[in-house]
């Protein structure tokens, strides 16, 4: 029996806590009835204890206490899917903030096992007993006399969570209804029985989980799968206070919202039935990635199918939206300055057909078409989504569509058409804002090249000059410019005639955009 929970015991127990969810994932996932009946919680439990093990994996093999800890931690809450698989992401937290700094005695994990119920229970905004929690709570009180060697109060913490769980249906009637137990309980409970069987050298490979009294469905003992139709989940990088103002909008918006995290680096799950709404706070607010949307059961998933190879393009104003319908996309407009409904783009690439390219066109809109590809895949169509960051780059790709080709090589193609496009724009500015190239005073004008303030000037036909010049090289062949709807007269004509002159070799073409807030959008190819 071990009396210290070192490094090597770790790297032991997480892949054994690991495998053995593998093994036990269909049985926990028919017990899954509470929030939803997704069915997923075991596959959700076990692939965020892989993420933490394989975390461990990548350490080297004399790896110390703190860092083995902090790997186990961060390696959870990268990977937590679901929302038990990021309570459970929040209890490894919980044990690594004593034990990366302890022996790793028996008193060490009584203090880890109290410390874990409490982080994971404040990162539920509205606790439910019955639950995950419930048996992480009944696990604390257990141990938290702090008596007992290391085997002992692993054994009991293991024993106390498997009574936790057998109790469940008694705290939450839609577990008593359908004659099952929790099954994020059901999957804590294996974590904590996988470190006794490591500490107490007593594992015999069998797994024992309460089998529900029937399978589980999109309807169970005659109830409907009423509530969000999605389950939002990304990492975000924002400030405490972010978090705040982040947690306090999401449980406005939806139910069984889990914030945990620390250090900047959080990972956000929420139920709602809009998801755009719930990643255009994260937008607001931080910088989040890694989106993941998912349709839960009930969700209306009957839509047909639509046929075919398109394109959706994101556009700003009615004259660009033109210019984007003429060439064969189907359009989502957007306000300047914002972003557009998740369903919005969801909508057009249904619309579009079975295989689909999007273009963001902007640099905020990003994260939304990429949830909206993701909810679309899961729908059985094929998405892509290409890194475009300006209408120019949009309609560079655009240019080389192909629907006879492959799909990915179509893909290829106009990421690579985008990616030879260099972007830029001119601005007024409304306001004091600091910038790369300085600070800008009200009425300044900013030179805008690859998302890059480059120059600050008070000359607005001056500055759209300069910025074609620095834009332009001797390998440029195209430029295409995108009038606003505020542009001044003759400020597009000053451009081209510059070229004229300036670089005869190069083709030249002018649209009227329509764009609000920016006189002039630039592209060179």
């Amino acid at each position: 029996m071990l009396q210290v929970l070192d490094p090597p015991s770790v790297r032991r127990w997480s892949r054994l806590a690991a495998e053995t969810l593998g093994k036990a994932r269909e049985e926990i996932d028919a017990l899954n009835v509470f929030p939803v009946p997704d069915g997923d919680t075991g596959t959700n439990l076990h692939l965020t204890m892989l993420s933490a093990a394989e975390a461990l994996d990548g350490l080297p093999a004399d790896a110390g206490t703190a860092a083995t800890w902090q790997a186990l931690a961060q390696g959870a809450l990268l990977g937590a899917r679901g929302n038990s698989g990021v309570i459970v992401s929040q209890v490894l937290r919980g044990l690594a903030e004593v034990f990366r700094e302890a022996e790793g005695r028996g008193t060490d994990l009584c203090r880890g096992l109290v410390r874990a119920a409490e982080l994971a229970r404040a990162a539920v905004a509205r606790p439910v007993e019955g639950t995950i929690l419930s048996v992480l709570t009944a696990v604390a009180a257990a141990v938290r006399d702090g008596r007992g060697d290391l085997a002992s109060i692993a054994r009991r913490a293991a024993e106390e969570a498997r009574s936790a769980l057998r109790r469940t249906p008694g705290q939450l009637d839609v577990l008593a209804r359908n004659g099952v137990v929790d099954a994020g309980g059901a999957g804590l409970t294996i974590i904590l029985e996988s470190l006794a069987a490591i500490v107490t050298d007593s594992y015999t490979g069998r797994v024992d989980i309460p089998a529900p009294a029937h399978r589980i469905g999109a309807e169970v003992a005659g109830e409907s799968a009423d509530g969000p139709g999605y389950e939002v989940m990304y990492l975000l990088e924002a400030g405490a206070a972010q978090v705040a103002a982040l947690r306090a909008e999401l449980d406005a918006l939806g139910e069984s919202l889990v914030i945990v995290g620390g250090d900047d680096l959080w990972n956000v799950h929420v139920h709602v039935d809009d998801a755009g709404a719930a990643i255009e706070a994260a937008v607001r607010l931080g910088r989040p990635h890694r989106i993941r949307v998912t349709y839960l059961v009930g969700a209306d998933r009957t839509h047909p199918a639509a046929r075919g190879r398109g394109v959706v393009a994101v556009a700003a104003g009615p004259a660009l939206a033109a210019l984007f319908e003429e060439s064969g996309a189907v359009v989502v407009r957007r306000e300047p300055g914002s972003s557009p409904p998740l369903a919005a783009v969801l909508a057009a690439i249904r619309e579009a057909g079975s295989e689909v390219v999007v273009l963001p066109n902007d640099s905020g809109t990003r994260e939304v078409a990429a949830a909206a590809a993701e909810v679309a895949r899961e729908e059985g169509l094929v998405v892509g989504v290409l890194p475009t960051r300006a209408s120019v780059q949009g309609l560079s790709a655009l240019a080389v569509h192909d629907p006879l080709r492959r799909f990915d090589d179509d893909v290829v193609a106009m990421t690579e058409a985008a990616a030879h496009t260099r972007h830029g724009h001119v601005w007024v500015a409304d306001r004091e804002v600091m910038t790369s190239a300085g600070l800008a005073e009200p009425g300044d004008v900013l030179g805008v090249v690859d998302g890059d303030a480059a120059l600050i000037g008070r000359d607005l036909g001056a500055t759209a000059l300069e910025v074609v010049g620095r834009m332009v090289s001797s390998s440029s062949e195209l430029v295409t410019v995108l009038e606003g709807v505020d542009a001044p007269e003759g400020l597009a004509r000053a451009v081209l005639d510059h070229l004229a002159e300036t670089r005869p070799d190069i083709e030249v073409v002018l649209y009227e955009g329509g764009q609000g807030g920016y006189p002039l959008l630039i592209g060179v190819e």
